[in-house]
């Protein structure tokens, strides 16, 4: 397809690496700060600016958020490694038999899979359609690869309106809304925030609910459609490995590193640690991201079954949050300057002006998808954009929690264009980007029609 062409070009042409576009930011919005905010202190302005750039960085509130974005990843690549999942995924790839039977085999679970959490959606979906496309090359079954590859990416869709959303989990976290905003927001306007959006109001609540399942039903019977009326294309694959052979135990400190007994004596710890702590929120309904972590961790080492097993899975994983970990600190330093410097009130007054309580999550929806091409990373951009939104919201008295789903509707839908989180699955299935946005901006365009129709109407 030539739109498909040009924006692959565009990408590769004129975008730099997202590192280089967060340093670009930086270096934008301090020039913003400079030209249209007020020194509110005798030093020079622009090391003002500075000193609250370096402020950003380190706020600890914010570090602790981007751990916890990390380990989401990890765990969930992990838990995608182990045994129990690697059966599930050849189970389902023997119920392929067509192009369109592969699709939706893959696009359905994938997405399943990434609204519990979007490090193991990701990785699950990548491995299901890699696997897929092995079994059609070895049985003859005649499928178009690159749409398989694009169904395995549609979890990156519906994610941030799930359980591992960074905007819904960390709004549940109690003490965030008043660590975020207290820089923002005078001390009257702090007090009015309450404590926590319980994730009951947004990723459990029936309108995303019922959000949910109508993506899932769409994108699952646009994937069979796509697969009934492309052409098949050619398969060279070699057979991907889940995890690789365990070495001969030479020790007995290498005995306790393979024992079963050790690996589910802790597994089990850390889940019943995990039922004390958390039973009373999940009663509620409340999800955060500790409770989540904790819960993957303990999961992660029963179903690897060794310590050992575990680890070289942490191993594998770990390269994923490269750009977590030298990125959010950036995020962070932007929203830093635009707080300290009163940039998101003026941009909120810009908001407010255009807007009334019934289109502001629109707009939000909008600019959130917008940003994603830019700050491809749905906690850092809750970082920099969650501020702005919030503030919008209160002052047009939007209810809190639409516009947290409105940002996290906005941010995962351009997934299906950012190639940035792409780039795990391109690499485990052998495909190329062009190859998969055809697919890809077709379940764009149709959850952006949901996502807008559930904004104004739910």
């Amino acid at each position: 397809m030539k739109l498909t062409r040009i924006i692959e070009n565009a990408f590769h042409k004129f975008l730099p690496s997202p590192f280089t576009i967060a340093v670009l930011l930086t270096f934008f919005t301090m020039l913003m700060a400079v030209l249209f905010t007020q020194s509110t202190s005798e030093e020079n302005h622009f090391f003002t600016i500075l000193s609250y750039w370096e402020s950003g960085i380190w706020n600890t509130d914010l570090l602790v958020f981007g751990y916890q974005m990390m380990l989401v990843l990890v765990l969930g690549h992990v838990l995608v490694l182990s045994k129990p999942v690697s059966r599930l995924i050849i189970s389902l790839v023997k119920l392929v038999k067509s192009s369109a039977h592969a699709a939706v085999l893959v696009a359905l679970p994938t997405m399943l899979v990434a609204f519990f959490n979007w490090g193991l959606g990701l990785i699950f979906g990548a491995i299901l359609a890699r696997k897929v496309g092995e079994y059609a090359q070895e049985n003859g079954i005649p499928i178009n690869y690159p749409l398989i590859g694009a169904a395995g990416y549609t979890g990156l869709m519906v994610w941030h309106g799930g359980i591992s959303g960074s905007a819904p989990l960390k709004v549940a976290e109690s003490g965030h809304l008043e660590s975020l905003m207290k820089n923002v927001l005078t001390i009257a306007d702090v007090e009015k925030l309450p404590d926590t959006i319980s994730s009951a109001l947004t990723v459990f609540s029936w309108s995303n609910i019922i959000t949910f399942g109508v993506v899932l039903l769409v994108i699952s019977f646009l994937a069979f459609r796509l697969g009934k009326v492309t052409s098949s294309t050619d398969l060279q694959l070699n057979a991907y490995k889940f995890e690789s052979d365990e070495k001969t135990l030479v020790s007995r400190a290498d005995r306790l590193d393979h024992s079963k007994v050790f690996a589910f004596g802790f597994g089990v710890v850390i889940l019943i640690a995990f039922a004390i702590q958390y039973s009373p929120m999940l009663r509620t309904l409340n999800i955060t991201p500790n409770m989540l972590n904790f819960f993957m961790l303990g999961m992660a080492i029963l179903m690897h079954g060794s310590i050992k097993r575990f680890l070289s899975a942490v191993e594998v994983a770990i390269g994923d949050t490269a750009g977590i970990l030298i990125q959010f600190p950036l995020y962070f330093g932007i929203m830093g300057i635009m707080s300290g410097s009163g940039m998101i009130n003026g941009i909120s007054d810009f908001f407010v002006s255009i807007s009334t309580a019934n289109t502001m999550p629109v707009y939000a929806f909008f600019s959130a998808a917008i940003v994603n091409l830019f700050v491809p990373s749905g906690g850092g951009q809750w970082a920099v954009q969650g501020p702005l939104v919030l503030e919008s919201a209160m002052r047009l008295n939007v209810p809190l929690h639409k516009a947290v789903l409105a940002l996290a509707y906005g941010d995962q839908l351009t997934n299906m264009l950012q190639p940035f989180w792409a780039l795990p699955l391109l690499g485990i299935t052998k495909l190329k980007a062009k190859e998969i946005l055809p697919y890809t901006l077709i379940f764009m365009l149709a959850g952006g029609i949901i996502y807008l129709s559930a904004l104004v109407l739910l």
